[in-house]
């Protein structure tokens, strides 16, 4: 690891769209801001293929979305790093963001890192990612053309990316451990109306089978206890999000699901750090209400360094 140190007024830790929005911000305040983002600009947005609820957009591609507001950013100054961010901890005048490549010194950080999703952990999940077993419908949907494929999970996302697949796949099963989705009604009636697309309601998948790839999945009639070899060739996940908190483990700023606790000015319990996004305990996750944390939180660190320095 280099020693090399930089200082920065604001490092955001994430580049989905509070991330960014918080680094434009900030750094169309004159801030010196660097943001840190151990993969492609854009986050969850990056695997969307079309946002209708953005303000000021009919529909939108993500990978679109994300490219204009990380150029905006960066217009107005502010400065990207690849990396990943291991560990933030306080010290006396700074805060220490430490990567695996060299450590930064800033006097704010706004973490924005945002949640992956959550694995099945059922037999046959790990051994067969990538071989069939698919958590993002942009990114792998493409590869199966024809193909018969399993969607488990009853939300939002679960039934948007099962409607994407329908472009490809011959036939897509989504399988929810309840007896009525929660998706959005809207998502609902067009899944319902789409003829690629057909229900298996109140099941849960027990194990996923196959040898070099995914040719079938093992699931289980919640109320019944009733199994089902059922044949598919791929299965994607979408059961719930996991936050990616672990790099401020140990500041006493997290639940007990390792969601950040913020304020409604984005501040955690540790001054000079905020928390935006899907990362941050908060009822609504949408890209909107992300970007509206992003701003928040710039202002407030804005607000910090100023007070800190007796402006």
């Amino acid at each position: 690891m280099s020693n090399e140190k930089k200082d920065y007024d604001v490092i955001v830790v994430g580049a989905g769209p509070a991330g960014l929005t918080a680094a434009l911000y900030a750094a169309r305040a004159n801030l010196r801001t660097l943001i840190i983002e151990k993969n492609t600009p854009g986050g969850q947005m990056m695997n969307t293929e079309e946002i209708e609820n953005y303000p000021g957009y009919e529909r939108i591609s993500g990978p679109e979305l994300s490219g204009r507001i990380f150029q905006q950013a960066k217009k107005f100054g502010a400065e990207y790093a690849y990396g990943e961010v291991l560990q933030i901890k306080q010290e006396e005048t700074y805060i220490r963001v430490k990567t695996s490549e060299r450590e930064y010194l800033t006097k704010t950080v706004i973490l924005a890192t945002g949640t992956e999703h959550r694995k099945l952990g059922v037999s046959g999940e790990r051994e067969l990612t990538g071989k069939g077993v698919a958590y993002c419908a942009i990114c792998d949907g493409a590869y199966f053309e024809d193909k018969e494929i399993v969607v488990v999970g009853g939300g939002d996302s679960a039934v948007e990316e099962g409607i994407y697949l329908t472009r490809y796949a011959r036939k897509v099963t989504i399988i929810h451990r309840r007896d009525k989705l929660r998706a959005q009604k809207i998502l609902q009636q067009r899944a319902i109306h789409n003829p690629k697309i057909s229900f298996m309601l109140n099941y849960v998948v027990k194990e996923i089978r196959g040898q070099d790839t995914v040719s079938s999945v093992l699931v289980e009639h919640v109320e019944t206890g009733e199994q089902l070899d059922f044949p598919c060739d791929g299965i994607f996940v979408y059961v719930g999000l996991d936050p990616l908190s672990k790099c401020v483990e140990g500041l006493g700023i997290t639940d007990q699901n390792g969601y950040v606790i913020t304020d409604e000015k984005m501040r955690t319990a540790v001054p000079g750090i905020f928390a935006v996004g899907d990362v941050r305990v908060k009822q609504l996750r949408q890209v909107v209400t992300a970007t509206n944390d992003g701003g928040v939180a710039a202002h407030e660190a804005q607000k910090h360094i100023e007070e800190r320095s007796g402006i």
